[in-house]
């Protein structure tokens, strides 16, 4: 096998070949690692290695769904024990080194996958586009002047320019969709408490930080929930477990849907961008093709109270995990260990009191009770995932200490117009790259489903990707031209 074969594989694919015994885990784990090493001195996806990878293998059972296949994982929120973890910040770097695997992490590990490296994030995750001072910008590998997104762009940049088929990446406001969307993947958030977080975290930014992955293909993101999915130990819920495997699910058409599109910003964000707009009416024609019931409607709901509940959670997460680090390990916060906006974000919190949080948490109530009955209505909500083509990079430099606290989230969401209201609700949704710019730029299609339902969401999906399939693009940037 050679990188080119490498890279025709999805990730279950690869694992297929290796069982079979038509090629062997030496092989796909070097090609992974001459992708790597060819390709990302051009998108700087990858931060650090994980030595002894061929090791990794030994206590992994050979009918593992992943078995071999090489992985990347996000270097925030998920702990791989004795790699270190930076999190993206001059504040981190170097000090912290996980004693243990996280829950999700030994999850990952049985699932049979092989961690090669980490990827690169913004500072705390805090930002749609991945330029950290620390490590610099990734780039995106359709254009390598524009971004990947964020907060999990470095995970999509490699995964997209075929460096790995699948990477971990996580999901605060969108980290998951918009780089799957900027990079030409699939990217699921999943419902909140599908995924473990534990034991470091229990609901990470007020329960709106969400795990996953990027992939490539529906059956991909598919397996790899089954293999995640579930309540860790300790976990303050436990949610309603799926009746069947997911990889069961996609293999099913789903039944005629009632799938509500729009287009549709709040007043603080930037009118959608033609093609976004002319890529979601696209694929809304395909399902009323497909037999499922179609109309333009989208959910009420108070902008304002969202935008204020959710910049008091991001503060005062933010603003509790500079002051645990700093205390930690020893070190002081300041603008000079510090980017802009988080040095922002953290005085604002230390003005914030108990009563903001219990306010914050009365108006996420109001918002989740407020949308959800538009999901009886509608099984389905299909939205732009992001609101214009990959941005440019410096569009949205998180150093800019022009900004304050305020200033800097209107910034950062007049840009994010479709997917943080489903972080807060806690609501499953993916991404699916679905459409083109004119340019011929990915633009990705976010679907939502009502709480729990991540079956429908992937059986849509994966008619979608057969009905309107997207296999055949690959960025300009690829592992199989190396």
């Amino acid at each position: 096998m050679d990188v080119a074969d490498y890279t025709r594989f999805d990730a279950l694919g690869l694992a297929d070949l290796v069982r079979r015994r038509e090629v062997s885990s030496e092989e796909v784990l070097a090609c992974a690692v001459a992708a790597i090493r060819a390709l990302n001195p051009t998108l700087n996806a990858v931060i650090g290695e994980v030595p002894g990878s061929s090791a990794q293998l030994a206590d992994i059972p050979r009918d593992a769904p992943f078995y071999a296949v090489p992985f990347l994982i996000k270097d925030l929120v998920l702990h791989a024990q004795g790699v270190p973890c930076d999190m993206g910040s001059r504040l981190v770097q170097g000090a912290y080194t996980p004693p243990a695997d996280s829950d999700l992490m030994a999850r990952f590990r049985r699932s049979g996958v092989i961690t090669l490296g980490r990827t690169n994030t913004p500072e705390f995750g805090f930002n749609a586009s991945t330029e950290p001072v620390l490590y610099g910008p990734t780039r995106n590998p359709w254009n390598i002047a524009l971004s990947a997104g964020g907060s999990s762009g470095g995970s999509a940049a490699a995964v997209a320019a075929g460096l790995v088929p699948i990477a971990h990446a996580n999901d605060g406001g969108g980290s998951i969709r918009i780089p799957a969307s900027a990079c030409g993947l699939v990217g699921l958030k999943p419902t909140r408490g599908r995924i473990p977080t534990g034991p470091d975290y229990a609901d990470p930014l007020h329960g709106l930080g969400i795990e996953g992955l990027v992939s490539r293909t529906v059956r991909d993101t598919a397996a790899m929930l089954d293999a995640i999915e579930g309540p860790g130990l300790g976990d303050r819920y436990a949610i309603a477990r799926p009746p069947m495997p997911y990889r069961e699910f996609i293999a099913m058409p789903p039944p005629k849907l009632r799938i509500a599109f729009s287009s549709q910003v709040d007043s603080r964000s930037a009118p959608p961008h033609e093609d976004c707009v002319r890529a979601l009416e696209k694929v809304a024609a395909c399902c009323e093709q497909l037999g499922h019931h179609i109309e333009p409607a989208y959910p009420a709901y108070d902008a304002n109270a969202f935008h204020h509940a959710n910049m008091t959670f991001w503060a005062a997460f933010c603003g509790a995990a500079v002051a645990g680090l700093s205390q930690a390990l020893g070190r002081k916060a300041s603008p000079e260990s510090l980017e802009a906006s988080v040095w922002a974000h953290y005085q604002h919190a230390l003005k914030l009191t108990a009563l903001d949080l219990e306010q914050a948490d009365a108006l996420m109530n109001q918002i989740c009770r407020g949308v959800a009955p538009f999901f009886e209505q509608h099984d389905v909500l299909l939205t732009p995932t992001m609101g214009a083509p990959p941005l440019p990079l410096g569009a949205l430099n998180a150093n800019d200490s022009r900004f304050d606290a305020q200033g800097w989230y209107d910034h950062l969401f007049k840009h994010l117009p479709y997917t943080a209201l489903y972080n807060m609700t806690g609501q499953p949704a993916i991404s699916l790259p679905l459409g083109e710019s004119r340019e011929g730029l990915p633009i990705g299609i976010q679907a939502v489903a009502r709480y729990g339902d991540e079956a429908t969401l992937l059986r849509l999906a994966a008619q979608l990707e057969a009905a309107m399939p997207w296999s055949g693009r690959t960025p300009a940037v690829h592992a199989s031209r190396t």
